[in-house]
């Protein structure tokens, strides 16, 4: 029985390899796309089928999960990688509205697909949730004075990324006895159009332990935040 995968955000940077390494491990990985053009362009060269996802718009959610249902009858793993930013300034300065706009991507988007697809993933055998979270979002890196992170200050982004990592704690506690395993990983600090091509890694190293949590054996963790180099203090 083939794995199947649901990634949002997934046309193009991390989401993108995440849905090309998954299909690499034989999984159906099906790209979650705000704009059906983009997930058709971003799906038919790899082969990988495609649905129209917007993770703030709730009837749209349904439908996808709906078609999911219709095509595959079950879903196996959601990565849940959709997450847009602004660019740094103070607290002090930083619109409401701003703060509002990053939270229904990257916090209630989380919420309203995970709700959507719990129905189908009690149907796996296996079902594995990974949330792409950031080591932006600790709480315990960003008072490390000593850290390249200290100047940081992005008060939208980070504390959506740390609401993002209760929330992957709460789902892992109410769903600890079931075969579902749900995760926060930090792909680290990559190249993709958030941050202007900025970062260190290429789009497939950031996606390679996501990938990794996501084909989590029935032994591996559940509850936890990752990074490639070991546990996240949260």
């Amino acid at each position: 029985m083939t794995t199947v995968a649901l990634i949002t955000g997934a046309t193009r940077g991390i989401g993108h390899a995440c849905a090309r390494l998954l299909a690499e491990h034989g999984v159906t990985a099906v790209i979650g796309a705000r704009d059906p053009a983009a997930g058709r362009a971003a799906a038919e060269p790899h082969g990988l089928p495609h649905v129209r996802l917007d993770v703030t718009d709730p009837a749209g959610v349904r439908a996808a999960v709906e078609w999911v249902e219709r095509e595959f009858g079950r879903l196996d793993v959601l990565v849940n990688n959709a997450g847009i930013t602004f660019g740094d300034s103070p607290p002090s300065t930083t619109a409401v509205q701003e703060v509002r706009q990053v939270y229904e991507t990257n916090v209630f988007g989380v919420v309203e697909v995970t709700n959507a697809v719990l129905p189908l993933l009690r149907r796996s055998p296996a079902g594995r949730v990974v949330n792409v979270s950031s080591e932006r979002g600790s709480i315990g890196r960003a008072l490390d004075r000593t850290h390249p992170l200290w100047p940081m200050v992005n008060l939208a982004y980070s504390s959506s990324k740390a609401a993002l990592n209760m929330i992957t704690v709460s789902y892992a506690k109410e769903l600890w006895d079931t075969p579902i395993k749900v995760n926060a990983v930090d792909p680290g600090w990559v190249k993709t159009d958030i941050n202007h091509g900025a970062g260190m890694k290429t789009a497939e190293e950031g996606a390679a332990p996501i990938v990794r949590m996501a084909l989590l054996g029935p032994d591996g963790p559940t509850g936890t935040f990752v990074q490639d180099e070991g546990p996240l203090p949260w």
